[in-house]
């Protein structure tokens, strides 16, 4: 054991001197990358071969050429501010935890919804919000967020505007705990952001380091870190969600972070579980680096206008959960998110699952509207827009049941 453990450092410490090479000097390639297949052409053979070489080579690939290198873990402390056992009427227990990073900002605001009634420690689902904590609860202790939304100051007018984007009475009911924070807690949404963790905890790095996106995934995992200690909560069923952008956050952080048990990345499009190689009626890299010029590294946006360059695609970010449960949820009218190409992205992803040892995608063409493929590689689209809605959650739930089992 020591052995293999001592080959596994090497091998870590010999990609991450590994001097990629320019874009420029990267082939074209109109087809897939083989996720099965190392940098240097060799292929993978072995489960092993794929957890200790080729997914470590990967992570280093995604770092180096799109998001940006994570930071490290970090010391934390957290403290629960308030807590109500009379939530949703006795059903579920709220909790309010600030977690520090030493004395200085950015903090994180977690809200915390727990089940009453349940025999063991509860699966979570753990996911950022838009626009703050307020806007899930009707409960006015839940305090309006710090700061202001893209200029604006939060008002009252805000509460409870997203209780039916998050649905978490329904998530209860079904003996799941949630816990939500605000994106802005860990980084605004912005292209020159103040109080954020780029600013802030790692202004050495520079902003151009890591992008936005690997910011909020680095949060993401740090809660991980939080949820995994406390009692409360099933660290072996840890389950992140996340909308739109929020996706793409999701799907990075769970890539990375083998603790998170189960990720939902709905409709996340580009650069979360969408293909780069895109097509003319989903978002190119090249409009979302124009767009977002801050969710990315500076590195990703040399491939604007030759994403075929890349040496690796975003199927490559799914395999590297195996074998842990994925599902993608797309919407009919939402073409910019590239529903069909986050199809061909798990069945690009499939062989690395079996691969693993466990199945993949159960499907060979995309399901009918509203009907789910619940395989560990799971798929669904559904009449509508871009949006998260109860029904997506009726979605999550029952995937969640059949991947982590019922909550006792």
């Amino acid at each position: 054991m020591k052995t293999r453990f001592a080959l596994f450092l090497l091998v870590v410490a010999t990609l991450t001197l590994h001097a990629w090479p320019q874009v420029s000097e990267l082939p074209l390639r109109h087809e897939l990358p083989d996720p099965l297949v190392l940098f240097d052409g060799k292929p993978v053979t072995s489960k092993g071969m794929w957890q200790n070489r080729r997914r470590a080579e990967l992570k280093l690939l995604f770092e180096h050429y799109e998001y940006g290198t994570l930071p490290p873990e970090m010391n934390f402390s957290s403290r629960l501010e308030y807590a109500d056992k009379n939530m949703f009427g006795g059903k579920a227990t709220l909790k309010l935890v600030t977690i520090r990073f030493g004395q200085r900002e950015p903090r994180i605001d977690l809200m915390i919804v727990v089940p009453n009634h349940r025999a063991k420690s509860a699966p979570v689902f753990l996911g950022m919000n838009f626009g703050g904590n307020y806007g899930l609860v009707t409960n006015t202790i839940v305090p309006l967020p710090r700061g202001n939304n893209r200029g604006k100051p939060f008002t009252e007018a805000g509460r409870a505007k997203q209780l039916g984007i998050w649905n978490i009475e329904q998530s209860i009911d079904r003996g799941y705990a949630v816990a939500t924070y605000f994106c802005n807690d860990v980084e605004p949404d912005e292209a020159d952001p103040t109080n954020g963790v780029r600013e802030i905890l790692f202004p050495a790095k520079g902003s151009a380091a890591f992008g936005t996106i690997a910011a909020w995934a680095w949060g993401l995992q740090r809660v991980v870190d939080y949820l995994s200690k406390e009692k409360d909560f099933d660290s072996r069923r840890i389950a992140v969600v996340g909308h739109s952008r929020l996706g793409k956050a999701a799907i990075v952080a769970a890539a990375f972070d083998t603790r998170i048990a189960m990720v939902i990345p709905l409709q996340s499009g580009t650069g979360g579980a969408a293909p780069s190689r895109g097509n003319s009626e989903s978002e190119s890299v090249a409009r979302i680096n124009t767009t977002f010029p801050h969710w990315f590294c500076d590195e990703f946006k040399k491939f604007n206008d030759q994403p075929e360059r890349l040496p690796f695609d975003q199927h490559c970010l799914i395999a590297m959960c195996a074998p842990r449960p994925v599902l993608l949820g797309c919407a009919t009218e939402d073409k910019w998110a590239n529903p069909v190409g986050q199809f061909e992205m798990l069945k690009a992803a499939d062989k690395v699952y079996r691969l693993v040892g466990t199945d993949g995608l159960a499907a060979t063409n995309m399901p009918a509207v509203n009907q789910v493929v619940d395989s560990t590689l799971g798929y669904f689209i559904r009449p509508g827009k871009h949006s998260m809605t109860k029904g997506d959650w009726n979605v999550f739930l029952d995937y969640a049941d059949k991947h982590f089992g019922k909550p006792k």
